[in-house]
């Protein structure tokens, strides 16, 4: 047994020595030291021993089970640092290459800088998937049976999925303010809370217009809150986002789902007010709409309108990046087109 555990040693000594690889040393380790190994298959021999020979050969398998670990760990380190040498051949004057440097897209960092903004008011952030029903997108926003945008000429209706009831029937959301009406459903008022998202519209694509376009929705539901202190906040939330006074002004509008409704506009930031082709030379263009919570919204959501009222608006999110970085065409920031969003980073 001596013999056999001789030869086992000055076998594996050279093996670890031309291990050229750690992963050639770990096959060399497992070969001699694994549970299959040249040496623990000696080991289950020594039972088969005379008892008198038993401790002089145990204590020297062991022995040699110990020396060949620490010259694995020997050769792993030296292994180790032939990786990291320089190789002769490496020239270090040849310029290297310049890492590829990533960033935000526009649009999604205006949607950080409004949550940040949005955050320091004490707001909440809520998200729901880009599928809904008509119940949520139509029904409980007050929409009458017949109105245009339940067609299929304005919502994308999911196939398979687009007849029943309202509860049943699918669609790409077409607006986001059905999501806030199940955020009221399944949370306590007052509610104070914004809802980014992605929404869906079969139309026409121009250079202010998008099939699929980014909105950002804010809601404050309380039982004592002004239509004044609506406004303010509007003013405010701008002010932050493009870093100055932003001037705003509030136009009469019809939104099923607020009354009293309004248009809200904001001083075109490409041309200043003067007049350009964004802002269709008027010096204003419209980036959200608001008002009051209609109270047949807010009876959908739950509460009664006698007891609770709130402000709400829907930010036109790519409007107001375009706002920021003075740019004619919204269809650029959903082009993928790296030589155009290479300027944001």
């Amino acid at each position: 047994m001596k013999e056999k555990l001789q030869a086992i040693v000055a076998s594996a000594t050279s093996a670890i020595a031309e291990a050229i690889s750690e992963s050639k040393l770990q096959e060399v380790k497992v070969a001699i030291l694994g549970k299959q190994g040249q040496l623990t298959e000696l080991l289950k021999e020594l039972p088969k021993l005379d008892v008198a020979v038993r401790p002089e050969m145990g204590k020297a398998v062991n022995e040699a089970k110990n020396k060949l670990t620490e010259l694995i760990e020997s050769r792993r380190e030296e292994l180790k640092l032939k990786a990291s040498e320089v190789s002769p051949d490496f020239d270090c004057t040849v310029p290297g290459f310049a890492p590829c440097k990533g960033g935000l897209h526009p649009i999604t960092q205006m949607r950080y800088d409004l949550d940040d903004a949005f955050r320091s008011m004490g707001f909440e952030i809520f998200q729901e998937d880009d599928i809904t029903t008509e119940l949520y997108a139509f029904d409980k926003l007050n929409f009458p049976p017949n109105h245009p945008a339940r067609e299929s000429m304005d919502t994308y209706w999911v196939e398979g999925h687009s007849t029943g009831d309202a509860a049943q029937k699918l669609c790409l959301r077409p607006h986001l303010t059905g999501g806030s009406v199940r955020y009221m459903q399944t949370h306590k008022p007052p509610f104070r809370f914004v809802y980014p998202g992605r929404v869906y519209r079969n139309e026409t694509t121009d250079s202010h217009h998008e099939r699929a376009f980014f909105q950002y929705e804010a809601l404050i539901v309380d039982k004592d809150f002004t239509f004044t202190a609506g406004k303010v906040m509007i003013k405010t939330i701008l002010s932050k986002v493009f870093g100055r006074d932003v001037p705003v002004r509030m136009r009469a509008g019809f939104f099923p789902f607020v009354e009293p409704g309004f248009e809200i506009d904001m001083g075109c930031q490409v041309c200043g007010g003067k007049g350009c082709s964004v802002c269709k030379h008027v010096g204003w263009i419209e980036v959200m709409p608001g008002g009051t919570p209609h109270p047949n919204v807010l009876r959908a959501a739950g509460l009664d309108p006698d007891e609770y009222t709130g402000f709400y608006v829907n930010i036109g999110l790519d409007r107001l990046v375009m706002m920021r970085y003075g740019v004619d065409d919204v269809r650029l920031f959903h082009s993928g087109d790296l030589r155009f969003l290479e300027q944001f980073r």
